[in-house]
């Protein structure tokens, strides 16, 4: 970071970001006052990704977590907390077929990808659930190899991408790991202002862009290289999204939650760090 100039456009994020994403409830609120969170991911083999998504929403504070995916990740997920509803998909995967069944009427928004897999037919079904989607969305994982092949389905909607730098490679064609940190940081925006949406590249630092606004997220350490604690992430800025933070301002604030429940966890468990130490520090 050291003799790096930061412009208007771009600022590192601070504690205060979560005055900016939380204010005080009111006193007769009442249950999908604070959002109600659909997460679509996971196959026959993956069902952690979005578990970890969906507890890392509730953590975050949203009212009400609904997650569909294929029928034995669904049915494992089901197992891991009470708190947990499921809708499971017959079949090993996610198919077109079951497009007709995935509500998004009564949501306030998604988590699509994690742990989908990457077959043509769960691709496609991405990119045409996508496509009919008004609703705000987190694009992560899996998913980013969707749109990848289909950039449409992202302009100009409430929706933001989680790459980490081999899967912006996959979207952009961008190879982005050995730039320094300043080139980095104007890639990733003149990225997202092609796209029209918002980018939130995860790194050291995260770097998050509209296109206009830029900002940086330095919590979060090396132990965090463990699986799932993306899935936390994806599930923290669904969750925000949800309960009605625009998209930017989510991403930003959800960096740090995340980096920050990392660094705690770290703390104490260094490298016996898990995705559920963060879920349980946020």
């Amino acid at each position: 970071m050291v003799g790096l100039q930061y412009d208007d456009i771009m600022k590192i994020i601070t504690k205060k970001i979560l005055k900016e994403v939380y204010k005080p409830r009111k006193k007769d609120s009442h249950k999908y006052d604070y959002g109600h969170l659909l997460v679509i991911g996971g196959n026959k083999k993956y069902s952690g990704s979005p578990a970890f998504a969906s507890l890392a929403a509730y953590r975050s504070g949203v009212d009400l977590v609904t997650t569909v995916a294929p029928e034995r990740a669904a049915n494992i997920i089901a197992t891991f907390s009470p708190d947990l509803i499921t809708i499971p998909l017959k079949g090993d995967y996610l198919k077109k077929e079951h497009l007709k069944v995935i509500d998004t009427k009564n949501v306030s928004a998604v988590v699509i990808g994690g742990g989908l897999g990457r077959k043509k037919e769960t691709l496609d079904t991405v990119n045409k659930f996508l496509k009919n989607l008004d609703k705000p969305c987190v694009i992560d994982a899996d998913a980013t190899y969707a749109v990848a092949k289909n950039k449409k389905v992202l302009k100009n909607k409430p929706f933001v991408l989680t790459p980490h730098l081999h899967e912006f490679y996959v979207l952009t064609g961008i190879e982005i790991k050995k730039m320094k940190l300043k080139k980095r940081i104007e890639t990733v925006r003149k990225v997202a202002l092609d796209l029209k949406t918002t980018v939130l590249l995860k790194g050291n630092p995260d770097i998050i862009s509209n296109g206009k606004e830029t900002s940086i997220n330095k919590t979060g350490n090396p132990y965090m290289t463990v699986g799932g604690t993306g899935d936390v992430l994806a599930g923290i800025l669904g969750s925000l999204m949800a309960q009605g933070v625009e998209p930017f301002r989510a991403a930003c604030a959800a960096a740090y939650i995340n980096g920050k429940a990392g660094d705690l966890a770290a703390k104490e468990k260094k490298v016996a760090l898990t995705a559920s130490d963060v879920i349980d520090k946020i």
